[in-house]
């Protein structure tokens, strides 16, 4: 058996834990097939493209373990473990990776609700009289 490298990404509440290894580009989410879990084309594309980036389609297995949140963040936290864990398979990667934005872990989470208010920032309305 080859190699596992071990990759992982986050994005809002959702956690993907990455393992890629030397194949034939079969991917595996929370054991079901790319098609199953991910039925918008636009969201798999996401996940391909660390690999479309550095020109390695079709070259690896991947098996990950997706928590949390919903379908397109947890898309945004597959590539982003995909990236990390191409860079361990080869260091030299960083650079284009890097050059597509593909290493940046988008930060942004829902704001919490405050009391007093009806949700995050929005308040009752006002009435004059």
């Amino acid at each position: 058996m080859s190699q596992v490298v071990l990759g992982t990404g986050r994005r809002k509440t959702s956690v993907a834990r990455v393992m890629l290894s030397e194949g034939t580009g079969e991917f595996e989410f929370n054991g079901k097939s790319i098609e199953t879990y991910f039925p918008s084309p636009s969201m798999r594309m996401k996940i391909n493209k660390p690999f479309n980036v550095v020109g390695l389609e079709k070259k690896f297995d991947l098996k990950v373990n997706l928590d949390g949140s919903g379908l397109s963040a947890q898309a945004d936290a597959v590539a982003l473990g995909i990236s990390r864990a191409l860079i361990k398979y080869d260091p030299e990667l960083r650079e284009k990776l890097k050059k597509a934005g593909l290493l940046t872990r988008d930060a942004r989470k829902v704001e919490r609700k405050k009391y007093g208010l009806k949700k995050a920032r929005r308040a009752e309305q006002f009435t004059k009289r």
